[in-house]
């Protein structure tokens, strides 16, 4: 049997084997995580790294379930959800499964975030740019100011020598 043909992502772009698939939507309403995954999606991730080494499913669902009632089948559901996502990793250990994140969660975070501001840049780089730059303004100056660093940093960077 062949091996599946991977479809392009954007603009032609292959997704590479270790990258998540999240989904192409952000949903503004939702809070962390939740904007590119589902909320139980979001709860169960912060569960694994909250564990912080592979676990079963059991013990995943209860950390989840302290703050959010769900049934097991249901959380065993969005862990292998998360596999296929390739946002988690599976392993069989003295017959039960274990699960563990394929990445840290400031990991996640920026690659995720990537997604979201590639997305984003079809409104126009200029109103992008602008608007990014006006709310961060509002929520915290001294965001702005790291930004400014950043950038200055990024221009330095990539000048010809």
């Amino acid at each position: 049997m062949a091996p599946r043909e991977r479809k392009p992502h954007r603009k032609g772009r292959v997704p590479s084997r270790q990258e998540p698939q999240l989904q192409d939507t952000v949903r503004l309403s939702a809070d962390g995580l939740a904007k590119v995954l589902g909320d139980l999606e979001a709860r169960v991730l912060k569960a694994i790294w909250t564990l912080a080494s592979p676990a079963p499913a059991r013990r995943v669902h209860a950390r989840v379930a302290v703050g959010h009632p769900v049934a097991l089948i249901t959380v065993v559901t969005v862990l292998n959800k998360l596999v296929a996502k390739r946002v988690l990793r599976r392993d069989k250990r003295g017959g039960i499964y274990h699960y563990a994140a394929l990445s840290t969660e400031e990991e996640f975070r920026a690659r995720a975030s990537r997604r979201v501001v590639e997305g984003i840049l079809s409104f126009g780089p200029r109103a992008v740019t602008a608007s990014f730059v006006d709310v961060l303004a509002e929520r915290n100056p001294q965001h702005l100011a790291e930004l400014a660093r950043l950038v200055r940093r990024r221009l330095r960077d990539s000048k010809p020598e």
